[in-house]
Order: structure tokens, then sequence, then C-alpha cells
């Protein structure tokens, strides 16, 4: 089930104006080729960390791009890290193969970085069609659900990890219970596509999302954070006017006109990272040209390389900052650029297509 158009170094759909042109899109996508490890890790760049998380959204971009073998080395490694218990690190030290290291492995176990696994695999698979690769990478999913999964608490809300020593972290954050409701989305997809039902993950789903939309004291106060506000809503647990009337609410708080969306109030600093992942967000509710002009803000983010810095402080020094252009921030924007430009498998991961409905708890709990 290839889907129309999939091919190599595919980049036209990428195309957005003010944002990238096809040479520009090609040179991102590069950039992202050439931090990633010959064992398919992809860190945030050459010389730093990598996390499951943004390991993934850069596979994604790929997979958005057209790169679909780069991206397929990507989910290979992951899968080979997996822990016994269904998890993946916080964080894992860059290598060269050599002997050579940076940064440190953080032995902690977050749930949302562990269930975003299932987002890029049903991403990978829709963008290629590959049944062998969702049948080898379904043992995988099964088992990073059900470790994320057994930290749910009663209230639907899932905490947000264990210790290094196992022990667990009940506290939840919005924002990664939200990524947890898309990926939840994601694996019961890829169990009705295997005809493996999940009753048990239906329920779990269903719960989650009822935290997020009706009980904000379930989770720990981060409404300083950007993506405590636009979260509910990118990873679908917040629709139709419920969603348009919370982008509403955090607009002026948030956006930064003509240079994009802050990271955390007050602080005087836009992110790369948020604001694309702001107008993916946008696009999920139908504002498509208000998503176009977040991503043209953040263009001044671009550097020589194709690649983007992680953000910019707006007042004072008025500088870069950090001095880091990270794959994930590149990766955001080329998944937001796809999802404008129509690329099929991106735009059903993030519009909710082909993922579960109906997933509400008979009462509220």
């Amino acid at each position: 089930m290839t889907l129309p158009g999939a091919g190599p170094g595919r980049t036209e759909h990428l195309v957005l104006p003010g944002v990238l042109t096809d040479e520009e899109a090609a040179e991102t996508v590069a950039g992202i080729l050439a931090a990633q490890r010959p064992d398919g890790a992809i860190p945030w760049f050459r010389g730093h960390h990598l996390d499951p998380w943004d390991h993934v959204e850069a596979a994604m971009a790929l997979d958005a791009a057209g790169e679909p073998e780069a991206a397929a080395r990507a989910y290979t490694w992951l899968a080979a890290r997996q822990n016994e218990d269904g998890s993946w690190y916080a964080a894992y030290a860059d290598t060269d193969g050599t002997g050579r290291t940076w940064g440190h492995d953080d032995l902690s176990r977050e749930t949302n970085f562990c269930a975003y696994a299932a987002v890029g695999i049903w991403h990978h698979y829709l963008a290629t069609g590959d049944d062998g690769f969702l049948d080898g990478m379904w043992p995988v999913v099964h088992a990073a659900v059900e470790f994320v999964l057994a930290l749910q608490q009663p209230g639907g809300e899932i905490g947000w990890k264990r210790e290094a020593d196992g022990t667990p972290v009940k506290d939840a954050l919005l924002t990664g219970s939200s990524s947890i409701y898309q990926a939840l989305r994601c694996a019961l997809a890829i169990a009705e596509e295997r005809e493996e039902p999940q009753p048990d993950w239906e329920l779990a789903a269903g719960a989650l999302g009822h935290a997020i939309r009706d009980h904000p004291e379930r989770f720990l106060d981060k409404s300083r954070y950007s993506m405590d506000w636009y979260y509910p809503v990118l990873g679908g647990a917040m629709t139709g006017t419920q969603a348009k009337a919370r982008i509403e609410e955090g607009w002026d708080r948030f956006v930064v006109p003509d240079l994009g969306v802050r990271c955390v109030l007050p602080n005087p600093w836009v992110t790369g990272g948020e604001s694309c992942e702001l107008a993916l967000a946008l696009w999920v509710v139908g504002e498509s040209d208000r998503a176009l002009e977040i991503l043209q803000s953040v263009q001044h983010l671009r550097a020589e390389d194709g690649m983007y810095w992680t953000g910019y402080v707006f007042e004072g020094n008025r500088a870069v900052w950090p001095e880091e252009r990270t794959t994930w921030t590149a990766g955001a924007l080329l998944l937001a650029a796809a999802a404008l430009g129509g690329d099929e498998a991106t735009t059903a991961v993030f519009s909710g297509e082909r993922l579960p409905s109906g997933l509400e708890p008979d009462c509220c709990g």
C-alpha cells in the first residue's frame, strides 16, 4: 500500500512560499542524514546525546522527505535498544563507534518517550506499505505500550517516568500525556491492521483523553510552557470547538509576531521546535493560513547549512541561543511542511485519519 508519489529523496511537497524551496528542503533533509549515525541513531547533532522521542521525530521527517531506508535504520536502532520491560532510557550518549562518546546516558525511562515509537512506526508503515516492517515492529510496540500503561493512574493520566531504580513517578505532565494519547491511537491502529484487538488499550486511551479534556487538575501545572497550551490539540485529545478555543486562549500569551512561539513565559525566547509544532496543531484545526505564517516567522532560525537553530532571545543581546542546530528542530519543520503540503502519511497521523475514535469512557470517574 505504498502511497501515491512516494519515492526516494522526494521533497517537492515540502515546498512552501516563504518557508522552503525544493533546494532548501533538500539541504535540510541532507543535514538530518549527515547527523544520523551508521547504526541508525539520530542524535540531536553529532557530538550530543539522543533521546527516543526526538530520534523518532527526526525519523518521521526522513520518511516525509522520501528517505524510507534511513528512517527504517532509525527504527531498527530503536528496536535493538529496547529494554526487557518495553522501555527505552531517557537519553543515550552519542558515539562514533571507535570508543569516543559525547554526552551521557540517562537511565530513567519517560513514558511519553517510550510511547512515541508507535507514532513513528505507524507513520513509516503508511509511508511505505511495508507489511514485513509492521510485523517485525509489533512486539516492540506492544511491549512499549504495556510499559507506559503500567504507569496510568486511576484518573486516566499517565505518570511521567520510572526512575533509574524502577521507582514510578506518578505525577503526570499534560504535554507528555497528550503525546501518549496520540501514540495510543497509533498503536491501536497498528493492532487493528494486524487484527490483534487490544480492548484494554482502548479503555486506557479513552480514560486518558477524558482526563486531558476535562480534568486539568490531574496534571502538574506547567501552564507557563507553550507545549502545555497546544499539545492537547496536536495530540488529538481536544478537537472541534474546544480545540479552536484553546488555540485562541493562548495565542497572545505565546505567539511573538514575526518571530515564532515562546517556549516558556515570561522568557523572551522563541524556539523553532515549539513554533513548528504549533503550526502542525493549527493545520489540525483547519488554520492552514496561520500555520504557514508561523512557519514563515521562524525562518530567521535557518542556518547556512539548511539546519535550524534551536531558539532566539529577542530582548537584551538578541542572539541565537543555544548555539546548536538540532535534528529535531529541523524534523519538526519538515513534518509541518509535509502536513501543509499534503503528504498522505503525515496528514493521516496528525489529522487522526485512520486512527480509532469514539474512545470516550461511559462515565466521568
